[in-house]
């Protein structure tokens, strides 16, 4: 017996009446335009409500990306989703055109090495950051990276004071082209880079994020200056 179509909102997602190899290339629109029409990454599950039971999205995803191999703009994951991206290589082109684009997040190097922190280290107070970079982390650092909606409040940290903590959003995922946590540069880079030590990393004495946690500018719309 022939298993019941299943419908979302009017929409035939199994499309039994299709041949395998139209059906396929109809979910393969579908997802597509989806993506196209989403102004944040759009995640499998919500991928998964237009299409049929058995149909694979990281599949459909690769054909997409097949299909536009050699195009200036991709299908990429990011902060836990899909989203279209311009390729890193054009992003001067961008510029330079003087086009409209998506808002930037302008960073300092220090803002940018921040955020990685608190990536890191979430839930982290201002004062372990302090800690950890050797200087004083500022309150209007930490308000500008609120207000940028890469920050939020994280739990109370249960050191005398109960001072607040900071932990990064999916914002912070998505503005730098991260799709989990896990993706943050090694801390060896940063300090090669001169954004952080060693040493005040060690005096922190706080652990790293844990591996199964999920949470120049170019595609990514990020503006890093020194």
């Amino acid at each position: 017996m022939a298993r019941r179509a299943r419908s979302v909102e009017g929409i035939d997602t199994e499309l039994e009446h299709l041949s395998p190899e139209m059906r396929w290339r109809e979910w393969m629109s579908r997802v597509e335009a989806v993506i196209f029409a989403a102004s944040f990454p759009v995640s499998r599950e919500t991928l998964s409500r237009i299409v049929g039971r058995d149909c694979n999205i990281d599949l459909i995803i690769d054909d997409i990306r097949e299909e536009l191999y050699g195009r200036p703009y991709d299908v990429v994951a990011v902060a836990g989703g899909f989203q279209y991206r311009t390729r890193p290589a054009y992003a001067s082109v961008i510029r330079a055109s003087g086009a409209p684009s998506a808002p930037t997040a302008d960073l300092t190097r220090h803002e940018a090495a921040l955020l990685v922190a608190i990536g890191y280290f979430q839930p982290v107070t201002r004062a372990d950051l302090s800690k950890i970079f050797g200087k004083e982390v500022s309150r209007d650092t930490i308000a500008g990276l609120r207000h940028a909606g890469l920050i939020a409040s994280g739990p109370r940290s249960p050191t005398p004071g109960a001072p607040y903590t900071y932990v990064t959003t999916p914002e912070f995922l998505s503005a730098f082209g991260f799709n989990t946590l896990r993706d943050l540069p090694d801390i060896e880079m940063l300090e090669d880079a001169g954004l952080l030590n060693r040493e005040s990393v060690a005096a922190a004495e706080m652990p790293p994020v844990a591996e199964d946690e999920e949470e120049g500018e170019d595609e990514i719309g990020i503006r890093v200056s020194d």
